[in-house]
């Protein structure tokens, strides 16, 4: 004899699927256990302490449903929170990790860097949005600790750049030629804030930096 399965019936040319869940949930729970309760031997019920145990079963995980209901709650309020702070920062000055500048009216155009250790020498490289090289410039004797080497808006040749966005490139070593680890910093002015995936953005010109990144805010001197 053979037996249709639930997943598949076809019923006059027309298959029907039955979606069958895989999981219970407490209402299951509940269910299961009025129906030992209404179909238990009278002569022979329950026994009381596996009675208790499975009722203390219950119970922790209707707890632990409203405690999974919560967390869910407050994610959405600490979420709104970060937003409202986020929407905060327009108008603001931030500095956060990253080695994209902006370069404006042919003005001096700072680097921002932290040092782990002393340095002997520190060179900037900066490179077009398409990643060529525009130019290289150096200083000497620099301490740990965060600096800023400004870049004067010319190329290799001594040419004026063209405005735009550019990154550069921070190399370090110490008196023995030895690497030194450098970390690059962006600044700029929020213009706005985006929300995307769950992440926060904020826009300085056509850059994006999340909000994760940012470590410090100011007051923006043009207010």
């Amino acid at each position: 004899m053979s037996i249709t399965g639930l997943d598949s019936v076809t019923t006059n040319g027309t298959e029907l699927s039955v979606i069958q869940s895989k999981t219970l949930d407490k209402d299951d729970f509940l269910n299961l256990l009025i129906t030992q309760l209404q179909h238990q031997d009278p002569l022979n019920p329950t026994d009381s302490v596996e009675f208790t145990a499975q009722l203390a079963q219950f119970s922790s995980l209707e707890q632990l449903g409203n405690v999974n209901d919560n967390l869910i709650q407050l994610q959405y309020f600490q979420a709104s929170i970060n937003n409202s702070q986020a929407i905060s920062l327009i108008g603001k000055d931030i500095t956060a990790k990253g080695n994209t500048i902006r370069l404006s009216g042919g003005n001096p155009v700072g680097c921002d860097f932290k040092l782990k250790e002393d340095a002997a020498v520190v060179v900037v490289n900066v490179y077009n949005k398409t990643g060529e090289f525009v130019k290289s410039f150096e200083s000497k004797q620099l301490t740990s600790g965060q600096h800023t080497l400004y870049w004067d808006g010319t190329d290799q040749q001594g040419n004026r750049a063209a405005d735009g966005t550019y990154t550069f490139e921070i190399l370090a070593a110490d008196a023995d030629g030895r690497d030194i680890n450098t970390t690059a910093f962006f600044s700029g002015t929020v213009d706005k804030v985006t929300f995307e995936n769950n992440i926060t953005f904020a826009i300085c010109g056509d850059q994006k930096i999340a909000l994760g990144d940012v470590i410090e805010v100011a007051a923006s001197e043009n207010l």
